[in-house]
C-alpha cells in the first residue's frame, strides 16, 4: 500500500522572516527538499503565482514518491494550494505561520534592497494580512496553523521550532 506524505508550507506576511529562516532550515532538515515561492527559483520565466504554486507542488509530489518530504517557504494561501493539480498527492498540507510585530515588519521591509517600493499603503496592507493570518489560523487551515513569533527570535531558533513541528508531524509515517 502506498502512503502519502504531508507537505509543509512556511507562510506569513512579507518581512516575517520566511526567506531568512529557510537558510537555517536547510541545515536542520537536510533530508527534506527546501523550495521557495520567490522569483529567483523560476529564473527568467514570468509565471504568475498560481502557476508557481503548481510547479512547486508538482516538485514536492515527485519528491514524495521517493519518500522525501518537502518544505515550501513563501506566502501561499490554502485555497491556492488546493487549486494545484498535485494537491491530492499529500496526506495533508501543513501550514506554519511566521509572524512579527508591525514595527519589526516595517523596519525589515524598509531595510530591503527594494525599500523604495514599500509605501505606507503597502505596509498597512501587509499589517492587515498578518492580522488575518493570526485571526484565521485555527479556522481557515486544516490542520490548524501554528504561529511562530519572529519578532525577537533569531532565525536559528525559529528554524528549530519549525523543525520540531515538522518532525512531530513526520514521526510515525510509514515509509
Amino acid at each position: 500500500m502506498e502512503h502519502r506524505l504531508p507537505l509543509f508550507i512556511v507562510t506569513g506576511a512579507s518581512g516575517a522572516g520566511k526567506t531568512t529562516v529557510m537558510h537555517e532550515l536547510r541545515s536542520l532538515c537536510p533530508d527534506f527538499v527546501m523550495l521557495s515561492t520567490d522569483d529567483d527559483n523560476f529564473g527568467s520565466t514570468n509565471l504568475d503565482y498560481q502557476d508557481r504554486y503548481n510547479v512547486l507542488l508538482h516538485l514536492a509530489a515527485a519528491a514524495a514518491k521517493s519518500k522525501i518530504g518537502t518544505i515550501i517557504c513563501g506566502t501561499v494561501m490554502p485555497w491556492d494550494a488546493q487549486k494545484c493539480d498535485s494537491y491530492q498527492e499529500f496526506s495533508e498540507v501543513c501550514f506554519i505561520n511566521l509572524h512579527c510585530d508591525d514595527e519589526t515588519r516595517n523596519r525589515r521591509l524598509r531595510s530591503r534592497a527594494d525599500k523604495d517600493t514599500w509605501t505606507d499603503d503597502m505596509l498597512k496592507a501587509h499589517q492587515e494580512f498578518a492580522q488575518w493570518l493570526l485571526a484565521n489560523a485555527a479556522t481557515a487551515y486544516n490542520p490548524p496553523m501554528p504561529t511562530i513569533d519572529t519578532t525577537a527570535a533569531p532565525p536559528a531558533e525559529v528554524a528549530k521550532q519549525i523543525n520540531a513541528y515538522v518532525r512531530e508531524k513526520w514521526n510515525g509515517i510509514p515509509l
